[in-house]
């Protein structure tokens, strides 16, 4: 897909003013992010460039940055504004607090980007947050998703802060997301103790979040002897009763970019009766293997599909898909340094 002719947000021309002055590259950056007219694959780029920036500056430019973000949450796009709560989540900036909490406030909103801008308040570790998510966790009536993720993001923050963190010897991991749950300690790390925990449905969320990132640590690099069994060990989560959970696993293999994932994350796109929640993300996971023998054709299936965010994030997994395939080092039309970050 590529915008018609008479539009400035062409690849090239994007490219071009991520080069130029930092201000006016925000202010060009924010016109392509909130453009309805705009296909959603340059606005995604426009995003992550956005997020790069808020994640690399201070000051005026990182501020101008997030509200260039939440600027965006007027967009009628689900799966878009979910990606907008999770970047300013990945940010480390408490100016997105206002922004996120507005999100999660809003009753009318889409369960899936309220879920999110609860986890971004999590990963930014305010323990002035914990209020708030303490609310709607126990909301009378609320969307099973936002309370699991309240759950988890009041368990992150109260980990932050706590002594025990400073007493955990955690390896240092490829991957420079802040996560919803630091992975288990070096010390508990074997593929199978590590799958025995994920799997346990009696003990916590947080605490099998983080054992589901010590597996994904295990996965990478991916000629680890360690890697495929973590794969696998993964995809069992797929057979867990919360969509959430599921989404997270699907949200993992996008990380990893493994290519024994494949056809776990082929059935969960495939599976029309699963949450939407978990065939997007498997759908953008799958994007970021778009030099996989067979794997654009199987995305392309799903372009007509009956869920909408299903069908964008499709969109958006085959431009990543071309991303793969076409020998360039960087998604975003500013280069980011983090690896696999969104």
């Amino acid at each position: 897909m590529s915008p018609s002719a008479d539009l400035p947000e062409t690849r090239e021309t994007l490219e071009a003013i991520a080069a130029a002055d930092q201000t006016q590259t925000i202010a060009e950056l924010r016109k392509t992010l909130t453009s309805e007219t705009t296909p959603l694959p340059l606005r995604f780029r426009a995003l992550f460039s956005l997020k790069h920036v808020a994640c690399n500056n201070k000051g005026p430019d990182s501020t101008a940055a997030i509200e260039a973000i939440a600027a965006a949450f007027a967009s009628p796009s689900a799966l878009l504004k979910h990606e907008l709560a999770y970047c300013l989540g990945q940010t480390g900036n408490l100016e997105a607090v206002p922004y996120l909490r507005d999100v999660l406030r809003d009753l009318k909103e889409d369960p899936m980007c309220r879920h999110e801008a609860a986890e971004a308040l999590g990963a930014l570790g305010d323990a002035a947050q914990l209020d708030i998510l303490r609310e709607f966790r126990d909301r009378e009536g609320e969307d099973v998703c936002i309370t699991e993720t309240c759950e988890i993001a009041i368990d992150r923050i109260e980990w932050e802060n706590s002594e025990q963190r400073k007493l955990e010897k955690l390896r240092k991991s490829d991957f420079t997301s802040v996560d919803p749950a630091p992975p288990m300690e070096e010390s508990q790390r074997s593929v199978e103790e590590l799958e025995k925990t994920l799997m346990d449905p009696k003990l916590p969320l947080f605490l099998r979040y983080r054992a589901m990132f010590a597996l994904r640590d295990l996965a990478s690099p991916p000629d680890l002897p360690t890697a495929v069994p973590a794969v696998h060990a993964l995809a069992r989560g797929f057979a867990d009763p919360s969509a959430l959970f599921r989404h997270e696993i699907a949200f993992v293999f996008g990380q990893l970019s493994h290519p024994a994932s494949i056809p776990a994350l082929t059935e969960a796109l495939s599976n029309t009766e699963e949450a939407s929640m978990v065939r997007h993300e498997a759908a953008e996971a799958l994007g970021s293997l778009g030099d996989e023998e067979g794997v654009e054709d199987t995305l392309k299936k799903f372009l007509h599909d009956k869920e909408k965010v299903v069908r964008e994030s499709v969109i958006v997994a085959l431009d990543m898909a071309e991303f793969e395939s076409s020998g360039q080092t960087e998604y975003a039309l500013i280069p980011e340094a983090a690896k696999a970050s969104a």
